[in-house]
C-alpha cells in the first residue's frame, strides 16, 4: 500500500530474487534463499518486526523474513482451507487468491478473493488483525465478512486481486479487477474496512475491450492484478496484460500509467488513456523467465520501494509432488517465482523498459 505495504498461481519450481532497477537496468544483487518456492500472487509488508509475504495459497500462506532475504513460512492466516461461509458465497471456490495486507486504523487489513477459474462469481473479504508479530497475545485474525461481489451478466468486472491504496488526504481506496470491464475503484470507509456508503461510486481506471463489458472472460479482456502507488504528485496505476497460470506459455507482462487524481483518468507515456487499452510496458518475460506479472510496490518505514511480482523460470525443474497446484490452469510442472526489485531513481519506471531477471537459483 502506499506508505504502508504492497501487495501484489501455480506450482512448481519457484525461487526469490532480488533485482536493482536503476536508470533503466535489471541488475543483480544478492539473490533471497530460504522457503521462496512456490509464492504466487505475493503481497509484501513491514511490519513491527520482520517483512511478511502473505501468497495465494489454501489458508493464505505466511512468510517472514527480518531483511527482505532470508524466508521462511511461519503459518497460515486462516485455521482452513476457506472461510466456512465460502462455498454458500462462491460454490467451487477451493482457496483464497491474490491476497493484499495494509495498515490504517489502528489494524493490519487483509483483503483476499475468492473465485473459480474463468468464472465472474467472486467476492473479496477482509480479515484483521492487530498485529503481525504472531508472539503477541493480540494476534488474532478476526474475519470481517464480504466488502464487494461480482456477479455473472450483471456487474462489468470481476471481483478478485484487491490492492488498498491510501490518497494524499489520508483517504483509503481499493482498487482491483481481471478481465470483462477491466478495473474498477471504490472508497473504503477506513472505521470498517468496507466500501464506503457516504461515495457508492465505482470508477473505471483501466481496460482493454471497454469499461462496461458484462460478458466474458475473453483474451481481448486480458488485464487484472492493479496496484496503485502515489509518488512524486502522481498516482502510478500498475497493472497485468495477457495471461498468467500457464507455465512456460505464461505471457503475463506488467504495464503502468499515472494520473494527478486517484480516480483517474490514468494515461500511459505516449498519452494514451488506460480505459482504452494503455499502459507503458515495464516487465515482461525473455530467455527462461516467463510471465512476469501481478506486481505490487513495498514501501519500508524509511522511504525505500520495492517493486515485487511472480514470474516463472522454464528451466528451474519439475515443482514438489506433495504440493498441490495453486490454480486450476497452472501447469504441474512449472510455477510463479517471487521477485523483489529495488525502485531507484526519481520515480516508477514510467518511461523504461526494465525486464526482471533471477540474481540467481535459489
Amino acid at each position: 500500500m502506499s506508505g504502508a505495504a504492497i501487495r501484489g498461481p501455480g506450482s512448481g519450481a519457484t525461487l526469490v530474487s532480488m533485482v536493482l532497477l536503476l536508470a533503466g537496468v535489471a541488475s543483480s544483487v544478492s539473490a533471497q534463499v530460504g522457503d521462496v518456492r512456490d509464492v504466487p500472487d505475493p503481497e509484501v509488508i513491514q511490519g513491527e518486526d520482520a517483512y511478511y509475504v502473505f501468497s495465494t495459497a489454501p489458508g493464505i500462506e505466511i512468510r517472514r523474513s527480518e531483511d527482505i532475504y532470508p524466508w521462511e513460512v511461519v503459518g497460515t492466516v486462516l485455521d482452513d482451507a476457506l472461510p466456512e461461509w465460502a462455498q454458500d458465497e462462491v460454490p467451487g471456490t477451493e482457496f483464497p487468491w491474490a491476497p493484499d495486507i495494509s495498515y490504517f486504523g489502528g489494524r493490519y487489513h487483509l483483503y483476499y478473493a475468492l473465485s473459480t477459474f474463468g468464472g465472474q462469481r467472486s467476492v473479496i473479504a477482509l480479515t484483521t488483525n492487530e498485529t503481525l508479530d504472531m508472539s503477541s497475545p493480540d494476534y488474532e485474525w478476526v474475519d470481517q465478512g464480504v466488502v464487494v461481489e461480482s456477479n455473472p451478466g450483471q456487474d462489468p468486472f470481476k471481483a478478485i486481486d484487491p490492492a488498498l491504496v491510501v490518497d494524499e488526504d489520508g483517504g483509503v481506496w481499493m482498487s482491483w479487477g481481471s478481465f470483462w470491464g477491466g478495473i474498477k475503484m471504490r472508497r473504503i470507509d477506513p472505521a470498517t474496512g468496507k466500501a464506503s456508503t457516504e461515495d457508492p461510486t465505482t470508477y473505471s481506471l483501466a481496460a482493454r475491450a471497454g469499461v462496461d463489458a458484462v460478458e466474458g472472460p475473453r483474451d481481448s479482456q486480458a488485464i487484472e492484478g492493479p496496484y496503485i502507488v502515489r509518488h512524486d504528485g502522481y498516482y502510478w496505476l500498475f497493472v497485468s496484460f495477457d495471461a498468467c497460470c500457464r507455465g512456460a506459455e505464461s505471457t503475463y507482462n506488467v504495464r503502468v500509467g499515472r494520473s494527478e487524481s486517484i480516480t483517474g483518468p490514468y494515461v500511459d507515456k505516449d498519452g494514451v488513456l488506460m480505459t482504452e487499452g494503455g499502459g507503458a510496458l515495464i516487465m515482461a518475460g525473455r530467455d527462461q523467465i516467463a510471465g512476469p506479472g501481478h506486481n505490487s510496490v513495498l514501501t519500508t518505514n524509511d522511504g525505500r520501494q520495492y517493486i515485487v511480482h511472480h514470474f516463472v523460470n522454464i528451466e528451474e525443474g519439475p515443482a514438489d509432488p506433495s504440493r498441490p497446484p495453486r490454480h486450476p490452469a497452472q501447469p504441474p510442472d512449472q510455477a510463479p517465482l517471487l521477485d523483489v526489485g529495488r525502485l531507484a531513481g526519481r520515480g516508477p519506471p514510467h518511461h523504461r523498459a526494465a525486464v526482471a531477471i533471477p540474481a540467481a537459483r535459489v
